[in-house]
């Protein structure tokens, strides 16, 4: 028992613990992809500012680094949307032909995806968070005001159409972005067919991020800045970071749990086999032979531990999987349910938990050569 609880409070931390920070790091790349390359300026905010023609050496293909999946130009202009009851700022993210939906479509909620591949159209995703907020429904018009460059100047204005509605569960986003067509942006800024206002790098494999994202600093031209994700969102990666440490505590801590539990098991078998004990040293056998027996027992004993805190474990995750019976609230996670990685971490904690138990029970086996036959015989 206590190594089937050890192993279904392991297997649960490394799924929930793995799948929060891969769930998370997912939907802020989504967003943002995983390096963002911008103008060089002090420019601190998401709206695009000042244009970037897309005649880049590394674009489209950024062959220069290796590993980079793919390279996307977006633009952001920050509106107003009003109802005849209420209003909500926003931020339009205009997506390009190139934009990649794979990375986006999953937090579609209602709807469909919008196309921005053939000619300019109004059609556009909001948050279900902004459709709430302002009561605005699929197929619905989404009359979003701009501020001129001379905030003197009347507004100006266009009427989107809703075609889909999203819900990444990643308030910070779902508050703010409404999806369009970059073309509307480069309308209102009056920019030419060719520019962006930032690229969007994707990478293929998440733990070379910085190495990634110093190649790809070192490849751009001068006028231009690049940031990870990381770089971008510290404090939630360093948030994330944490979940590295509390899972390394739970696995040391019930690892140490399962062991003190097997080696008092031990030394119980060992009790009450005394006289077996003195028996078979009366008979000739040696310790090493004797001690064998104890550990392939005790072995037998964690790999049934093992087979009932997998079946458990396991079991629990994929009810969580599939059936989401666990929520959270995403004001706090950054997800609506508790997410799980079903990945090689069940092979680790197996395999370490039956060695380092295995290690812990070579000492008490120890004291089966203290004990003298003859006591051993009579003992009672």
């Amino acid at each position: 028992m206590a190594i089937a609880v050890g192993v279904i409070m392991m297997l649960i931390a490394f799924a929930t613990g793995l799948g929060l920070q891969n769930k998370i790091r997912d939907k802020i790349s989504a967003f943002n992809g995983h390096i963002t390359i911008s103008n060089f300026d002090n420019n601190n905010t998401k709206v695009s500012l000042k244009p970037i023609s897309k005649n880049q050496d590394f674009y489209p293909e950024f062959k220069s680094v290796n590993g980079i999946t793919h390279v996307q130009g977006v633009a952001f202009k920050a509106g107003v949307i009003r109802t005849e009851d209420d209003f909500e700022g926003v931020v339009i993210k205009g997506l390009d032909t190139d934009y990649n939906w794979d990375v986006f479509k999953d937090y579609v909620v209602q709807g469909r995806l919008p196309n921005y591949k053939e000619s300019l159209n109004d059609e556009v995703l909001i948050s279900e968070y902004t459709s709430n907020r302002l009561n605005i429904k699929l197929g619905d018009k989404a009359v979003t005001y701009f501020l001129r460059d001379n905030t003197l100047e009347r507004p100006l204005l266009r009427a989107f159409k809703v075609v889909g509605i999203y819900n990444s569960g990643f308030q910070e986003f779902d508050e703010t972005y409404v999806i369009g067509d970059i073309r509307h942006i480069r309308r209102l800024n009056k920019w030419n067919d060719n520019d962006v206002g930032h690229f969007e790098v994707f990478i293929d494999d998440f733990s070379e991020l910085e190495e990634k994202g110093v190649e790809v600093y070192e490849h751009i031209d001068s006028t231009l800045d690049s940031k990870t994700i990381k770089q971008q969102y510290y404090s939630i990666f360093e948030w994330l970071g944490l979940f590295d440490f509390n899972i390394a505590l739970i696995i040391g801590i019930m690892i140490l749990i399962a062991g003190i539990n097997m080696i008092t098991a031990l030394l119980v078998l060992i009790l009450e086999r005394t006289q077996m004990i003195g028996i078979l040293k009366a008979l000739g056998s040696n310790d090493n032979s004797i001690r064998k027996i104890f550990l392939y027992n005790a072995g037998y004993l964690i790999v049934v531990g093992l087979f009932w805190g997998n079946l458990i474990g396991l079991g629990l995750l994929f009810i969580q999987k599939y059936l989401k019976v666990l929520p959270l609230n995403p004001e706090t996670y950054y997800v609506t349910e508790a997410p799980v990685y079903i990945g090689w971490y069940i092979l680790f904690v197996n395999l370490g938990t039956l060695t380092l138990c295995l290690l812990m029970l070579l000492i008490p086996s120890y004291v089966i050569s203290k004990i003298n036959p003859i006591k051993a015989i009579k003992f009672d």
